[in-house]
């Protein structure tokens, strides 16, 4: 009987090798984290993000550099490391926004009347959006955002006779989606 390699080497290509190394660390690397971290909810999640980042690097493990538990506590702490840098970067976002008036119900309703008013265009672009790139820039940009054809030419540096020859054939295959028709007849 072949003799399951559970060192880190082996866990990434072997689920039953990664069960016995998890099971052999799971309380290490819990007790780490625990130590650093009074949330259990927090500790609970990395934990779990410990041993994904451990199948991400198991390849990198050097035995000759020391052992396997060290090489873990090394992930374990990048892990934290990396949870409290984007803790950080929540608390900043949350401190700039701090003070600043959120949405009123009438903003709300001011911007859901906006969507509204903006789902014909809306199914103009999902419509677009099977068109090559360079018919979809030119119609996107007469159609949604209301430049002449000339503009968008000069937009997209093409001459105003490609546009137009772009902009029939672009047309014609969107006028094919159900609803979409009138949005692209209110072009110029």
């Amino acid at each position: 009987m072949r003799l399951r390699q559970t060192g880190p080497a082996g866990i990434a290509r072997d689920p039953e090798a990664f069960e016995v190394f998890y099971r052999r660390h799971f309380d290490a690397v819990t007790r780490f984290l625990a130590r650093r971290i009074p949330d259990p909810h927090t500790v609970a999640d990395l934990t779990a993000e410990v041993f994904l980042a451990v199948l991400d690097s198991a390849h990198t493990y050097r035995p000759d550099r020391g052992s396997e538990t060290a090489w873990l506590y090394g992930v374990a702490r990048n892990t934290l490391l990396a949870e409290r840098r984007r803790s950080a970067r929540e608390l900043r976002a949350a401190g700039r926004i701090s003070g600043h008036r959120l949405l009123e119900s009438d903003d709300v309703a001011r911007l859901e009347e906006r969507i509204d008013a903006e789902s014909p265009a809306r199914r103009a672009l999902e419509a677009m959006a099977a068109l090559p790139e360079k018919d979809r820039a030119l119609l996107e940009l007469v159609a949604v955002d209301g430049l002449t054809p000339a503009e968008a030419a000069t937009v997209l540096g093409i001459r105003q006779g490609t546009a137009r020859v772009r902009l029939h054939r672009a047309r014609r295959s969107v006028q094919q989606v159900p609803g979409v028709t009138p949005v692209m007849e209110g072009t110029r």
